[in-house]
């Protein structure tokens, strides 16, 4: 087996009736779709499996990569809990029109539905129209008798909070919690491995062919947890050099790293670590291989790598692992 070093992987972009251009423009993806709502960094959804495009594993798939290197990739307690599924999903999303009104199962209702992991994620808001909004949970005590009347009147948004964001608000999205990106705003998205998302509303809007998206109602109404506090918003320290904790959950911890000069790191986990790089550029190196993440751009650090270094003279990093 050839050894283990930091692994860049293509994106996978995906065309959205929501999306935009900005994924190209501010991002450098580079594509011909019209609309390019997300570029799925690292996935492992059937599917949607994400390839290596560095270095000697080049071309080989993270569905290979799993099978071939086990816990040396993800962590031995992490293999021993997934096997040979990746965890995560990891992505940019640039939101030109606002998203659908939805939510998604827990863990328990996605298994029994549809053999899937259930969708807990968190939001980090990057860059931000000015006016731009976020829809998160609602904004006074629901219940599903008052929640049906809404959605059966239209009148639904006069439920929902609308948060005015700005670059580096961090939001967290449990199960069950009703929510949507608005216009004009891009965010870096961490999941669970999941594609499960229950659309309630879609603001009567029709594709090219003059059809509206589905909506799933009937599966959302005991999917919605309406005695939710409202403790999504992330409060983060922003010391530099060194990682401030923003999430932790069941399913990952992340954290806000700037870095400003040359950083000696250890992985003191029993997991991968993934970078995303969400301002400027830096430099990642270890086993001898020295990769750089430019804005828009996601490494993965195998889990059997332990010491590392990241060298920038300003760049943001979200770390992420489980």
């Amino acid at each position: 087996m050839s050894q283990l070093y930091p692994l860049k992987f293509n994106p996978i972009l995906k065309d959205k009736i929501w999306g935009g251009q900005k994924l190209k423009t501010v991002l450098n993806k580079t594509s011909n779709l019209p609309n390019i709502g997300e570029s799925w960094e690292i996935s492992d959804v059937e599917g949607d499996t994400s390839i290596v495009s560095n270095g000697s594993l080049k071309g080989q798939s993270l569905k290979e990569l799993l099978e071939t290197y086990k816990g040396d990739l993800i962590g031995d307690k992490n293999y021993k809990v997934f096997q040979n599924k990746f965890p995560l999903l990891i992505k940019f999303i640039d939101a030109k029109e606002d998203l659908s009104i939805q939510l998604h199962p827990n863990d328990e209702l996605a298994a029994k539905r549809h053999n899937s992991f259930g969708k807990t994620e968190m939001w980090y808001v990057f860059q931000a129209d000015e006016d731009s909004n976020l829809i998160v949970g609602f904004n006074q005590e629901m219940t599903p008798e008052k929640y049906l009347e809404h959605l059966e009147n239209k009148t639904l948004t006069k439920i929902l909070n609308f948060d005015k964001v700005q670059t580096g608000d961090t939001y967290f999205i449990e199960v069950g919690r009703v929510h949507a990106i608005g216009a004009g705003v891009m965010v870096a998205e961490i999941q669970q491995t999941s594609d499960i998302t229950y659309r309630v509303y879609d603001w009567d809007r029709v594709d090219d062919q003059g059809n509206e998206r589905e909506l799933h109602n009937d599966l959302a109404i005991d999917a919605i947890d309406f005695d939710m506090p409202d403790n999504f918003r992330v409060t983060y320290d922003k010391t530099e050099n060194i990682s401030n904790e923003m999430v932790s959950c069941p399913y990952f911890t992340t954290s806000y790293l700037k870095v400003t000069e040359s950083l000696k790191k250890e992985n003191k986990e029993d997991s991968f670590l993934i970078y995303m790089c969400v301002e400027g550029d830096a430099e990642i190196s270890a086993n001898g291989v020295s990769e750089t993440i430019k804005k828009g751009e996601t490494l993965l650090l195998p889990a059997a790598i332990k010491n590392f270094e990241i060298h920038a003279k300003d760049a943001t990093l979200l770390e992420v692992y489980v």
